[in-house]
């Protein structure tokens, strides 16, 4: 089908930017016993699972949902009857699911076809049955597209002597129809689509609620319907145009997550064609070829790439290890045969990466497995009576707790598999120590692989000639700037250079100077529909390890140890490892061929001789690969006078596509050497487009050139490892920020979006890459490099001993074109501080007329003239429109306090509003001040740090902002150091003075559009009377992601363009990562519009806005309200000199330094005259256009115009047609005049609230019993704003509202709970339990009647006390991935945690009384923890970068006997045992452990508390370093103040 029912792309609106996320879910009989329960039960899980999916703009169309069963042989054979079709024994016969075209002619077109097919192949077509389906129930939009659904049926032919054989000729039928049909040019053939076709399961499914499945699908309901198991799923599209094909299940998958390698799984597997055969398939294999079709979601691209595999003679499970790896490269843990068999099928097939829970079947054995990282939750339980239940969540079956016997969850990187022929579950470590021994994979790796390192090294390498140095420096246009600020700080620091303040030069393609190509690529990254990776506390899970050379025969499954491979642990070469491969030929007996392909071209040729060099590479590629060659190295080593470099990026890109093409690229491996790359976008940019490794012999060359000019005296060596390192660093922070884990998954993944580039251009050597607005071609791009090689072999004075100075970074003489410079800076400061309009009109000229210098894209813009001008005094007032505008979010802590409430009290007095940043707010901000002023932030921004995040914090808001991506660096975390974080800061940010303070890069629980719908849903039910706003930043798919925020209920979002952004970042982030906010605003508005979504949600742009036309730009694309961040800090006084991270602002604006804070100067008067003349500015423009309300401008892009007859060498090719196009959508609001509807009346807290209102109002406690379901989410959020509303951060006193609940609770039980407040659970909690816990406490135990062993199975899910800043936490059993992570101050005792307990906590203490996950204590920086490690292996599962392990001493009996200060830790004496966390240990864990066994009456704390003096020594405490020294440094300095009050004293 291919997404029949997707509008075209038009506009920026283009479908392959799609995304979804869902709810999965199985119910399966262990030992296969069939019955229509089964299938009632797994309709069940999905009615609840309803809150994962999403509704758009139609009430009644849902965003797919479907259920896959066994085949039914009873029920079909009494249906077929009648029919005259007789079917024969069950295994015998297939039947298909066919989605047909409506129109008859089209659809006879393809039965016939498939008929005429099914012949060719030998098999028996059996006879067609017209399903029975209800649409009564459907939406008016999905019934538009409903297609007519039939089953067919097949008998096996003689050819097919087993099942499995039948099963592969199957897929071989569905894949020629399906391609016959994709390239048929019917009318109507897009709604073709087969959801299965096997003689085992059969799929319902369709563009579905959760709810219409069995009410559509008649069938369903029939008794004789029966199976052992039920897969079901429930999408969440981010866009809601209906399509059949998309929902799940698929023909073997069901898949909770996103695939963010997809592009390049796709190309690789197609690149395989022509090395890849079956002795199973034998000659059918050509037919299923494309396997991939063009446009396939990335789950249907997944189910093809399975469903090969397993045709092809892989187990399920086998397959799905190779399609998704566990970290296996840095697992000290992982068993040695284990980690052979992932290392020998890592050069079989690169990681599918991303997170994902998928669950999958034959209809056989059904299992599900889990990403390497655990992004999505998958929970299950196992009942006496044989039930396996697995879900997204627990609570989706009403199972008595007394059948239970069993309650885990999927770990990162596990499997779990139920084989019902066997009858039994197959845990994780049994399966794949059965397929790790099952071949002697260690054998074959010792026998065929070779790491570079240990090839022999005849010479280091050509060095190149020093007096031609700076001559092809300048040929590769090497800047000043490259070698001062990008390559230096990599070379000494071994890290990329940071930068701030964001980014005010042009792109590539409008820059009059020539670029680096690399320079039109922009990262992408993830936002929302999938997390980035943290690539330094989460480095178990990355990996830099490059396999070089052809690749194996995928489906040789008894072929092993013959096919060499050669691996490198990173993929950037030296020369003498370079030299190692050009020489390999030798060392490896002949096993390795290379030939170097030189990639420059006579200069005499100039510009018009690249395209001809290009095609003849190509064709030398291809001939030496067919030769025998597999190994290629692109070289530019030739550059010289005579000779010109095609741009190694173009080259590379334009021989890893065309081998691709010519199905020859898995034949051979790509290296590139090349003088161009020496910053670690160029590196990025290269592995994107298929580089295996790369040497930057110039960037080499360079440094040892500088050596004598670095701060330390290093030797060349020294020099290249560490710049080397720089590199690695910095590339995984590019994979990470798009959530990716390996480099094997990045090479060829193309993870870019291109701007500025022409689509045949793209669409020739790029294929595949986004492109929005056009640009230049391999004319212009061949330009540039005779450009920059004029310049190096010319007679121009100016390059004769230097270089060009570059300028992109800071403002230079000579350098690259600023927005800001001394003149702006200056004539905006004077016009707002004297008031000055005339010059303000002097500045906004400047900015604005971009004639000669082409700046931004709106540069090119221009207003339509066509309608009769209004009256200004008619035009609506400037006091009206300021209210549109908000200041940016910057934290207290990135700028000063004088800064931030200047910024506050002018935005406030206009109406406006300011934004807090990620830093939390004062709370005497909250107040207003004497003279009627207030510095309250009216938008409170919850970013992934969630630093003072209280519930006090969000009542206290106008609007609540989730970041999910800053402009300056999107997909990355941040970092304030420890010496930023004053006494002040650190009360703020509910944190320790001194102790640094990470955010990490993903929100933790937002790894998927519900969990965002999820958050969404807490913050409205804390503070129901905030817009809840999500922060995006632009790139292409920006307006799907849009899209889906809205479906996900927000209130508002932000679309930021990458050249904003205050803080400090690294400077790849702040010039490579995301796109202009013009692209990114109008794609957002018109995808909106399409939808029918734009009403119901506010738009706000921001990025580099600085006068009244950017305002009007802004509102023809599609905004209604507008974010200015570096402006109104010049207004303050700030003047560009780009050192914010260094705490040394020569103004006072962004430093906490108490003497430079005195050097401030700005008022808040000052910051009111600009935003009045910006609003001026906009009234005369408005009246130009004809425009009286503001209103009535948003989304009017057609009174934009693209300047004509552009005189710039570059931008000429540029066409803006697709930014100005506007969706013809009728009866479509185009500006935000709607309301969500967030459900809250739904909620169980308002029965909550109505019985705590005794407490509430009189403070009276009050008791409460209540049932709960998974469906009751967020439960106490509400309850918890209100009492914060009353009683402040303080709340109630505790127990005031007591309440027991029992059953399963939903997501984010107790998120944000008050002090006062108290929820005991008798049952178990989902994921996000007490995120935001500010004073609350929580209990959760197992039910009474349970037979489990609460310690040895799961309580509550992920991510439990997120952000946590106090209360305290009793959990009876195991906790999942991500215990505690960011928590500031609560304390919590658990039974045993998943992966990555206690992350970047700052604060509060964790006692864990059982085993935890790996990589335990990444990033934690304050608060401790104490894990009872009674076998002494908690050292190798934990992450000791920041922490120290320590014994927990026996110090109470001491203090009893000396100080009489022993005791529990209710009294304790005169010890605050609280507040000194370097002493009292075992008095603080015992106390804990007590109130442990008192809450949850845990066998386990009884038993240790009997037995103390024997546990006590297996607790081991973690202690974070730097808090140890904080906080000694705090006792130090709170003694010398003591001891001067005494002497004071005394005196």
């Amino acid at each position: 089908m291919s997404h029949g029912a997707f509008p075209k792309k038009q506009g920026l609106y283009d479908p392959h930017n799609e995304h979804d996320a869902c709810g999965v879910g199985f119910v399966a009989h262990i030992k296969g016993r069939q019955s229509h329960a089964i299938v009632r039960q797994g309709l069940q899980i999905l009615e609840n699972l309803t809150h994962r999916g999403a509704v758009g703009a139609d009430p009644l169309a849902g965003d797919g949902a479907g259920i896959l069963i066994q085949i039914p042989d009873g029920f079909l054979r009494e249906e077929c009857a009648p029919l005259g079709i007789e079917l024969p024994a069950p295994g015998r016969y297939a039947a298909g699911m066919m989605f047909l075209p409506r129109a008859a002619h089209v659809r006879a077109e393809c039965e016939a076809l498939i008929e005429r097919v099914v012949a060719e192949e030998g098999q028996t077509l059996l006879g067609w049955r017209d399903v029975p389906t209800d649409s009564s129930g459907l939406g008016e939009s999905v019934k538009a597209v409903e297609p007519l659904v039939r089953q067919l049926f097949i008998g096996c032919g003689e050819t097919c002597p087993t099942q499995d054989d039948f099963e592969r000729k199957l897929f071989v039928i569905r894949k020629m129809v399906e391609n016959s049909v994709h390239e048929s040019g019917w009318e109507g053939a897009e709604n073709f689509y087969i959801p299965s076709l096997s003689s085992r399961t059969l799929v319902y499914k369709g563009m579905l609620l959760a709810n219409q499945v069995d009410a559509y699908y008649q069938d369903l309901k029939d008794e004789r319907m029966v199976s052992a198991l039920a897969l079901v799923h429930q999408r969440f599209s981010t866009n809601t145009f209906p399509s059949w094909d998309l929902a799940h299940p698929f023909r073997m998958i069901a898949h909770n997550g996103e695939i963010n390698t997809v592009r390049g799984n796709v190309n690789w597997m197609s690149a395989r064609r022509q090395s890849m055969a079956s002795t199973l398939f034998g000659a059918d294999l050509e037919k299923v070829w494309p396997l991939i079709a063009e446009g396939e979601s990335d789950s249907a691209c997944f189910d093809n790439a399975l469903e090969l595999l397993v045709a092809g003679g892989y187990s399920m499970a086998h397959a799905m290890m190779m399609l998704i790896p566990e970290a296996w490269t840095g697992n000290p843990l992982m068993d040695e045969s284990r980690r052979a068999f992932y290392e020998y099928h890592a050069a079989l097939m690169e990681p599918w990466d991303g997170p994902a829970a998928v669950a999958f079947t034959d209809g056989r054995q059904i299992g599900a497995t889990l990403d390497r990282n655990g992004l999505r939750p998958a929970r299950y339980l196992i009942t006496d009576d044989d039930l396996v239940v697995m879900a997204s969540e627990m609570g989706v079956l009403r199972i008595p707790s007394s059948k239970i016997v069993k309650k885990w969850r999927l770990q990162p990187g596990k499997m779990f598999l139920i084989d019902m022929e066997q009858g039994r579950i197959i845990d994780d470590g049994e399966l794949k120590a059965d397929l790790a021994d099952s071949r002697p994979y260690r054998e074959w790796l010792d026998k065929t692989q070779i790491h570079l390192k240990n090839l022999p090294a005849n010479v280091n390498g050509s060095a190149g000639d020093a007096s031609t140095l700076l001559d092809r420096q300048q040929a590769f246009g090497y800047t000043q700037e490259d070698i001062k600020l990008l390559m230096t700080p990599m070379a000494v620091a071994g890290q990329e250079a940071i930068g701030s303040m964001g980014s005010d030069s042009p792109v590539a393609v409008l820059s009059d100077k020539p670029k680096p190509l690399f320079n039109y690529f922009k990262q992408n990254f993830a936002q929302v529909t999938n997390p980035p990776i943290d690539p330094i506390r989460e480095e178990l899970v990355m990996s830099l390890v490059s396999l070089i050379g052809p690749r194996p025969n995928l489906l040789g499954l008894h072929s092993g140890g013959e096919h060499m491979r050669l691996e490198v642990s990173q993929p950037i070469l030296t020369d003498k490892d370079l030299e190692r491969i050009r020489t390999i030929e030798t060392a490896t007996d002949g096993a390795f061929r290379t030939r170097t392909l030189d990639i420059c071209y006579p200069a005499a040729q100039g510009a018009a001789g690249m395209a001809p060099a290009l095609e003849a590479l190509c064709d030398a590629a291809e001939k030496a690969v067919q030769e025998g060659f597999n190994i290629l190295i692109l070289s530019d080593r030739s550059v010289s006078a005579e000779g010109i470099p095609i741009p190694a990026l173009l080259a590379t890109s334009a021989v890893h596509h065309h081998l691709v093409r010519a199905g020859l690229r898995t034949d051979s491996g790509l290296v590139v050497e090349t003088g161009s790359a020496r910053e670690v976008h160029h590196f990025a940019v290269l592995a994107g487009y298929g580089a295996e490794a790369i040497n930057p012999y110039l960037a080499f060359e360079t440094l040892a050139a500088v050596r004598g000019d670095l701060p330390e005296q290093l030797t060349e060596r020294e020099i290249s490892n560490r710049y080397i390192k720089g590199v690695g660093k910095g590339l995984l922070k590019v994979f990470s920020k798009m959530g990716i884990s390996t480099y094997q998954s990045y090479c060829g993944a193309q993870i870019f979006d291109a701007v500025g580039l022409r689509s045949d251009f793209v669409e020739q050597y790029f294929t595949g890459t986004a492109t929005t607005i056009e640009g230049v071609g391999i004319d212009e791009v061949a330009e540039e490099a005779v450009r920059w090689h004029r310049d190096a072999y010319g007679d121009n004075p100016i390059y004769l001993n230097a270089l060009d100075v570059g300028g992109d970074y800071a403002f230079r003489i000579r350098g690259e074109d600023h927005m800001w410079t001394p003149d702006t800076i200056a004539k905006l400061q004077h016009a707002t501080r004297a008031n000055d309009a005339r010059t303000y009109q002097d500045y906004s000229r400047l900015v604005n007329e971009q004639s000669d210098h082409l700046k931004t894209l709106r540069g090119l813009f221009e207003f339509k003239q066509d309608r009769q001008p209004v009256p200004l005094e008619e035009v609506e007032p400037a006091r009206d429109i300021v209210k549109r505008f908000a200041t940016g979010a910057m934290s207290f802590g990135s700028i000063s306090w004088e800064a931030h409430t200047t910024l506050a009290i002018a935005v406030n007095r206009l109406g406006g509003k300011s934004n807090t940043g990620e830093g939390g707010e004062e709370r005497s901000r909250f107040k207003p001040l004497e003279n009627g002023d207030s510095m309250r932030s009216a938008i409170k921004q919850v970013a992934s740090g969630r630093f003072g995040v209280t519930t006090e914090y969000l009542v206290n808001a106008d609007d609540i902002q989730i970041k999910m991506a800053q402009g300056a660096k999107p997909g990355e975390g941040g970092q304030l150091p420890g010496h930023k974080v004053n006494e002040w800061i650190a009360r703020v940010r509910h944190s320790t003075p001194g102790v640094g303070l990470i955010s990490p890069p993903p929100h933790h629980d937002i790894y998927s559009i519900e969990d965002l719908a999820q958050l969404i849903h807490d913050l409205k039910n804390v503070n129901p009377n905030a817009r809840v706003s999500v922060k995006l930043v632009s790139e292409v798919g920006v307006g799907t992601v849009a899209a889906g925020v809205s479906k996900a209920h927000a209130d508002h979002v932000t679309i930021a363009g990458f050249d904003g952004g205050t803080g400090a970042s690294p400077l790849t982030s702040i010039k490579h990562a995301g796109s202009p906010w013009e692209t990114g605003l109008a794609e957002t508005h018109q995808t909106l519009v399409l939808n029918k979504l734009r009403g119901r949600i506010a738009v706000q742009v921001d990025g580099g806005m600085r006068t009244g036309r950017d305002v009007v730009i802004g509102a023809l694309l599609g905004a209604d309200e507008f974010g200015f961040a570096t402006a109104p800090l010049i207004v303050q006084g700030c003047i560009m000199m780009r050192k914010c991270h260094l705490n040394t602002c020569p103004v006072g604006v962004a430093t906490q330094d108490e003497q430079l804070r005195k050097r401030f100067t700005g008022k808040p008067e000052h910051v009111v005259n600009y935003f009045f003349f910006v609003a001026e500015e906009v009234r005369q423009l408005m009246a130009q256009l004809g425009f009286r309300r503001f209103d009535d401008m948003i989304g009017r892009s057609d009174r934009l115009d693209m300047r004509k007859a552009i005189d710039h060498w570059k931008a000429r090719g540029l066409d803006y047609s697709r930014i100005l196009q506007m969706p013809n959508v009728p009866d479509a609001a185009v500006y935000n005049c709607e309301t969500q509807d967030h459900g809250l009346d739904k909620a169980l807290d308002n029965k909550l609230i109505e019985q705590a209102k005794p407490a509430l109002e009189r403070g009276e406690p009050v008791k409460i019993e209540t049932p709960i379901m998974n469906v009751n989410r967020s439960v106490g959020a509400m309850l918890s704003g209100r009492v914060a509303e009353r009683y402040g951060h303080e709340g109630l006193p505790e127990d005031s509202i007591y309440i027991k609940l029992n059953g399963v609770a939903g997501q984010s039980f107790g998120a944000w709970l008050a002090h006062g407040v108290t929820l005991e659970l008798e049952g178990e909690g989902n994921d996000y339990v007490g995120k935001g816990l500010s004073g609350g406490r929580i209990v959760a135990y197992p039910p009474a009647d349970c037979p489990i062993v609460a310690e040895e199975n799961i309580i509550v899910g992920n991510t439990v006390l997120y952000g946590a800043i106090s209360g305290e936490c009793f959990f009876r059993g195991v906790a999942g991935e991500r215990f505690a992570v960011r928590n500031s101050g609560a304390s919590a005792v658990v039974e045993g945690v998943g992966d990555h307990g206690c992350e970047y906590m700052t604060g509060g203490v964790v006692v864990v009384l059982g085993e935890t996950g790996r990589n335990f204590a990444a990033g934690m920086s304050g608060g401790i923890a104490y894990v009872l490690d009674p076998n002494g292996t908690f050292r190798d599962r934990c992450n000791m970068a920041m922490v120290d392990l320590e014994p927990v001493p026996e110090e109470d009996q001491a203090l009893e006997t000396l100080d009489h200060q022993g005791g529990d830790l209710e009294t304790h004496g005169k010890v605050d045992i609280r507040s000194d966390m370097t002493r009292y240990d075992a008095l603080r864990l015992r106390g804990l452990i007590e109130k442990h066994l008192r809450y949850t009456d845990s066998s386990l704390a009884r038993t240790i508390l009997d037995n103390w003096t024997e546990y006590l020594p297996r607790f081991v405490k973690v202690m974070p370093v730097d808090y140890r020294r904080a906080l000694e440094q705090i006792k130090q300095s709170q003694n010398e103040a003591a001891q001067l009050a005494a002497v004071a004293g005394g005196k």
